[in-house]
């Protein structure tokens, strides 16, 4: 890992000075962690990496979180710490490095009161955002990290393989969605980032809360499900269920449109053709059987340290897939009032096609 941290950072000053930016300035959140390893809590109190074109990186932080970093070995990739007191202003000590600096990017995600400081704290550097220098780093996923997606995948598919051992009539969606971020953490995931348990009309809302409906037999039921592994990495994956009983016969023929739309999304996206024409291979098809009003959302979004990231799976984004790209193929059909279906795989792009991620079935899964 340390070597894929060192990678990285020479990687990014290379980026920045390319898109002429003398300094990125990254506080806690997916890309510090990408570039150091350290995952920062986002207190109140200033974390931030100042990572100049030329010079040393210096990490920033409260003294007192100094050891957290230090157990995280951001001292082995020649970054400088430096851990700030409580009585220290943190941004005059993070404007050290700039002191010439002209042109600094901001990481996306900044909290606007930090902005501020910074533009207080170094009042002659014009100010951009860092998203287009990280965003191209963290596009193109190497070996190592899909080897931590595919961890990932495997760890939320087993949880979807014991979906039997709660869902089922009587039961509350609160009930089932409880058990089963019990099971995320069981089966290897180290945080719960979120759980989808949309049974009979709450299906129909594909970001569904859980809540106290009794899960009726016939329902079926959308488990959207994913969480963070110990290395950073996250999971996403959606099966649709019908909890004892008979599915409505409406319901078994839109999946089965659903199902094919997906199949065909799978099949055709590989590097060379872009992510608006993936999201339209799957909606050509979900429209032309009469759904293509209840697709309510884009097909897909990227992961890796986050759950959403880029690339967007969605009409209107020209972007050329290339490969080490992740994402997610997620249709949907949503019928209001009444019931709803996903069918979710997490996919890498190879030299020549498409590695999904998620391997449970993606049939139509009836739970006696």
């Amino acid at each position: 890992m340390s070597t894929d941290i060192t990678r990285r950072l020479d990687a990014a000053r290379t980026a920045a000075a390319e898109a002429g930016i003398d300094a990125l300035l990254v506080t806690p959140g997916a890309d510090l962690r990408y570039l150091t390893g350290f995952a920062a809590m986002p207190l109140e109190r200033l974390t931030c990496l100042v990572l100049p074109v030329e010079g040393e990186p210096v990490l920033v932080l409260p003294r007192l979180e100094l050891a957290m970093a230090l157990e995280a070995g951001v001292d082995g990739h020649g970054i400088v710490l430096h851990g700030w007191d409580e009585t220290e202003d943190p941004f005059a000590a993070a404007a050290v490095p700039l002191a010439d600096a002209r042109r600094v990017a901001v990481d996306d995600h900044m909290w606007a009161e930090r902005v501020f400081a910074f533009r207080s704290a170094v009042p002659d550097a014009e100010q951009v955002l860092a998203g287009p220098v990280l965003r191209g780093l963290r596009l193109r996923k190497t070996a190592a990290e899909v080897d931590a997606l595919r961890d990932a995948g495997a760890a939320i598919d087993r949880v979807h393989r014991r979906m039997g051992e709660w869902l089922r009539p009587g039961r509350t969606e609160r009930e089932v969605g409880r058990d089963i971020a019990e099971a995320i953490l069981a089966e290897g995931h180290e945080s719960v980032d979120f759980v989808i348990v949309g049974s009979g009309p709450n299906g129909a809302s594909p970001h569904a809360e859980v809540s106290d409906r009794v899960i009726e037999a016939g329902d079926p039921v959308v488990v959207d499900i994913g969480g963070t592994m110990p290395s950073g990495y996250c999971s996403d994956s959606t099966r649709t269920y019908v909890a004892g009983g008979s599915a409505p016969a409406e319901f078994v023929a839109f999946y089965e449109v659903l199902q094919r739309a997906q199949e065909a999304q799978c099949d055709y996206a590989r590097p060379g053709v872009t992510a608006a024409s993936v999201d339209a291979v799957g909606r050509g098809i979900i429209d032309a059987a009469g759904f293509g009003k209840e697709f309510l959302h884009r097909t897909g979004h990227g992961i890796g340290l986050e759950t959403h990231e880029e690339p967007y799976i969605v009409s209107g984004n020209d972007l050329v897939l290339e490969s080490g790209m992740a994402f997610s193929l997620e249709p949907g059909i949503y019928l209001e009032g009444r019931y709803g279906a996903r069918i979710e795989d997490i996919a890498v792009t190879t030299e020549d096609g498409l590695e999904r991620l998620n391997l449970t079935p993606r049939d139509l899964v009836v739970i006696d």
